[in-house]
């Protein structure tokens, strides 16, 4: 990099940055750029971040900021910036704010009038994706469910007629609980792709029929250690009612009363008014049930 064009912006500012899933070269050349020239590096785990910076030789004034002094940690950064001091935010692994603290730190910042600059990478969801092979239409990222298995159940039948991928995170300690309600609710004909411990020295990456999901965590121990993506494919299509047009659907719902985004969606597609009429009666069923 040129020494004399800075990778700051002109006014003070907080740097969302994006850091290694696991493996330390996996850091973006701008991201080193920035975790040097700032005044401050904002981490979820000091030491952590600490060892990410000497593998780097960076030095940085670390502060720790994390989900249980997120909001008192924000006070420090605003102050900090209206100083005119640039802070970056870092979490243990990917992009802060995203199933990570940080969300609640860039809404104060952004809401005290400070500019809040993304700085790209790492991130878990879209690594899962790319390799999945399910990452042809849409997906809805949901991060972690519920740990409570009521709620979790709950949120999973709200998800389940969704038409498209589904992407979640969990931790081992949960994962063949997690496993085994995603079978039971979204039955076993669906697809899971596993993505374990990314990037990472034991990395695995597994594409199964959900209903053999239970029987593979529990064929070896391994399997089931290690941080999570778990991506399950979308419903497979109502038998007279292709996918796209379960999409047209769904949309012209989120405009229109039900009789016409119906009407329209049977012009446009040639399926039956009355079928389409009635699968919408049952997407609004679901999503009352939310």
């Amino acid at each position: 990099m040129n020494e004399s064009v800075s990778p700051l912006a002109p006014q003070a500012s907080l740097y969302i940055v994006a850091t290694p899933l696991g493996n330390v070269r996996d850091i973006t050349l701008r991201a080193l750029d920035v975790l040097r020239a700032v005044d401050v590096v904002a981490a979820e785990d000091t030491r952590h971040s600490q060892r990410l910076l000497d593998a780097h030789g960076i030095r940085a004034n670390l502060l720790a900021l994390h989900e249980h002094n997120e909001q008192a940690g924000a006070t420090r950064v605003i102050a900090m910036l209206e100083e005119g001091r640039h802070v970056a935010l870092v979490t243990d692994a990917g992009t802060p704010a995203v199933s990570d603290p940080g969300a609640r730190l860039v809404a104060r910042v952004q809401a005290a009038g400070h500019r809040v600059v993304p700085v790209p990478g790492p991130c878990a969801a879209i690594a899962a994706l790319s390799v999945s092979g399910l990452a042809d239409g849409a997906f809805q990222f949901v991060g972690f469910l519920p740990p409570k298995p009521a709620a979790r159940r709950a949120m999973l039948e709200a998800l389940a007629p969704v038409a498209a991928t589904l992407v979640f995170y969990e931790a081992p300690h949960r994962i063949a609980e997690c496993v085994d309600d995603l079978l039971a609710v979204l039955g076993g004909e669906r697809e899971l792709v596993v993505g374990r411990e990314l990037t990472k020295m034991f990395e695995q990456v597994q594409r199964l029929p959900l209903a053999e999901a239970p029987a593979w965590f529990a064929a070896d121990p391994n399997r089931q250690r290690g941080e999570f993506v778990l991506l399950v494919s979308a419903p497979p299509p109502r038998e007279g009612v292709p996918a796209e047009v379960e999409r047209t659907l769904r949309l012209l719902m989120a405009e229109l009363p039900l009789k016409s985004a119906a009407r329209l969606t049977a012009e446009l597609s040639g399926v039956s008014r009355n079928v389409l009429y009635d699968l919408g009666l049952s997407f609004k069923a679901a999503d009352q049930g939310d």
